[in-house]
């Protein structure tokens, strides 16, 4: 049996502003998942996303020196937190790692519009928008920091049916096997 000296409440280790205003045990307005960015300059990423994706700037946090210690803008109607590198506690974004396996994903209503924008702003094609087989306008970018976006518009509604039938043959994509 636990002794109940010994015992701390949740409201008790967290202070008296707790216990005067409770959480309500869930996050505040933000949906079950948040792309969270590390960004080697976090502060010029805002003013870039402003400026090429629209982005709306909630708040920032800055440290003595600076630095985001933490920042949040909306996309449209999502929103995305940032923060600058910190390397000495192992955060660090896709400049310094050479790259990102994340893509993070864009519906917007003119794909085209969309990443001509982008790029005037400085990002970098590297699918070009074209109409994929399953039913959107779609193209991919990398921002100057580093991070992937694909960018879409949906322009035709399809069954699994009709997307499976549009499918390219992929087969020898990814299978390693050489020609002679």
């Amino acid at each position: 049996m636990a002794n109940a000296k010994t015992e701390a409440k949740p409201a008790e280790m967290a202070g008296a502003a707790s216990r005067e205003k409770p959480a309500k045990g869930e996050p505040r307005a933000l949906p079950t998942v948040t792309p969270h960015l590390v960004v080697a300059g976090a502060a010029k990423a805002i003013a870039f996303y402003e400026k090429a994706f629209g982005a709306e700037e909630i708040m920032r946090l800055e440290g003595p020196d600076g630095s985001m210690w933490h920042a949040s803008i909306r996309i449209g109607g999502s929103p995305v937190m940032l923060v600058d590198e910190f390397p000495a506690m192992g955060s660090v974004g896709p400049l310094t790692l050479k790259g990102s396996p994340v893509c993070i994903h864009l519906n917007v209503p003119d794909a085209d519009a969309f990443v001509e924008r982008a790029v005037a702003a400085g990002a970098t094609v590297t699918m070009p928008v074209t109409d994929a087989f399953w039913g959107d306008r779609y193209g991919q970018i990398v921002d100057p920091f580093g991070h992937k976006w694909s960018v879409a518009t949906h322009v035709r509604d399809m069954t699994v049916e009709e997307i499976k039938a549009a499918m390219p043959d992929m087969s020898g994509c990814g299978s390693g096997a050489q020609t002679a």
